[in-house]
C-alpha cells in the first residue's frame, strides 16, 4: 500500500506539497512524516497559514479503495496485516470486499481463509470434475458410469447455484 501524504492548508493555497509513503512503517515514523509534509507547506505558504490537516491526494492499492481522509492509523494497521497474507489470500480479500461480502477489510482478513475459495485458471467442468472425485471418488464407480458424467451439465448447474464467481481465469467459490 502506498499513499500520498498532502499538506491540506498548502493545496488549498494553490501548492502540492506531498510526497509518497509505503504502509506499513513504525507508528513514529508515520507521525514525523506527517509532521515533515505540513513543515514542507509551511515553509512554502509561510507562517500565517495554520497548517495541521493532511489528506491522502493519490493512493496505489490492490486489495482495498483508499479515501482521501482515510485515517492513516487504520491503513498502517491494515498493511500490516497485510503483510503476512500470501498471493492467494490476498486476492480472496480483493473478492471479498469488491462484492461486500464483508462489512469491512478487517472482517475480510479475519474470515477469508473459511469463506473463499479460489481455483486457478479452472473452468465450471473441471470443478465439477473435481468435486466429483473428492465426494465420491471414481475409483469406485463402474467405467459405464464414470464414462458418462457430464461434468459440463454439472458445471452449469454450480454455476446457476450462485456460490461461484468467475473473475479473470480464475474461478471463485463463496463458502461463506
Amino acid at each position: 500500500m502506498r499513499i500520498y501524504i498532502t499538506d491540506l492548508e498548502a493545496y488549498n493555497n494553490g501548492h502540492l506539497v506531498g510526497s509518497w509513503y509505503q504502509l506499513p512503517m513504525n507508528e513514529d515514523l508515520l507521525a514525523e512524516s506527517i509532521e515533515n509534509e505540513l513543515q514542507r507547506g509551511r515553509d512554502i505558504c509561510g507562517d500565517s497559514h495554520f497548517h495541521e490537516e493532511i489528506f491522502l491526494s493519490d493512493s496505489e492499492c490492490s486489495y482495498m479503495e483508499i479515501e482521501e481522509y482515510s485515517n492513516l492509523t487504520k491503513l498502517n494497521e491494515i498493511a500490516e496485516s497485510m503483510e503476512s497474507i500470501d498471493k492467494d489470500g490476498v486476492k480472496a480479500i480483493t473478492f471479498l470486499m469488491e462484492n461486500h461480502f464483508v462489512k469491512d477489510i478487517f472482517e475480510a482478513i479475519e474470515s477469508y481463509e473459511d469463506s473463499v475459495r479460489i481455483y486457478e485458471d479452472s473452468t465450471m467442468e473441471d470443478i465439477a470434475y473435481d468435486l466429483i472425485q473428492e465426494c465420491y471418488g471414481l475409483d469406485g464407480i463402474p467405467d459405464i458410469i464414470a464414462n458418462n458424467i457430464d461434468y459440463e451439465k454439472i458445471g452449469k448447474d454450480l454455476e446457476i447455484e450462485g456460490s461461484y464467481y468467475k473473475v479473470g481465469s480464475d474461478t471463485y467459490e463463496y463458502i461463506g
